[in-house]
């Protein structure tokens, strides 16, 4: 099975600063031990054209995108949309693709939501590596809200990262205590 029943993607480019704020989410949210039934991609650029043409809505009944939108509000804010909410060429990447399109073709099979962030600065097509720091205090934010969306319990979800993180520091020590 390609996808399973919750999609959970990343969209953007962090070669153009803000534009990374989707696969930043991404990468935060593989740390955690998600149900078998969810899974979290880095989609970068692919998401309209790869990565949603390959969702089976027979399986996948829930898509989360996350990705930085310029809905006027403040850096680091975020909003949460429904498709619907998205008139078409609103919605756009940093090479201008219309990203609507094929969530249209999806909206009717799938469950989507997209969480996008207020961006302060998209570089495209000039290279700038690196989140400002209000788009990057709101990658927290958006993991639990995620968690939130999959019923995840976030106290349960942090607790069991720790542990994790805890038993990864203690497999990498040396018998003399040195990694």
């Amino acid at each position: 099975m390609l996808y399973p029943e919750i999609v959970i993607t990343g969209c953007g480019n962090p070669l153009f600063a803000d534009d990374g704020f989707g696969p930043a989410v991404a990468e935060e949210l593989s740390k955690f031990k998600l149900p078998d039934n969810v899974k979290v991609i880095d989609a970068g650029l692919g998401g309209p054209h790869f990565i949603f043409t390959l969702i089976d809505p027979e399986v996948t009944k829930r898509l989360i995108i996350i990705d930085i939108a310029d809905f006027g509000a403040q850096p680091g804010e975020l909003a949460l949309f429904r498709v619907e909410d998205l008139p078409v060429g609103s919605y756009r990447d940093a090479h201008s693709w219309d990203l609507t399109e094929p969530l249209q073709n999806l909206k009717d099979l799938v469950d989507i939501t997209v969480i996008g962030c207020q961006p302060k600065r998209v570089t495209a097509p000039e290279f700038e590596m690196g989140i400002t720091e209000e788009v990057s205090n709101a990658i927290p934010r958006t993991v639990r809200k995620v968690l939130e969306l999959i019923g995840v319990d976030y106290g349960m979800a942090i607790e069991n990262l720790r542990k994790e993180e805890r038993q990864r520091g203690a497999e990498g020590e040396t018998a003399s205590g040195e990694s």
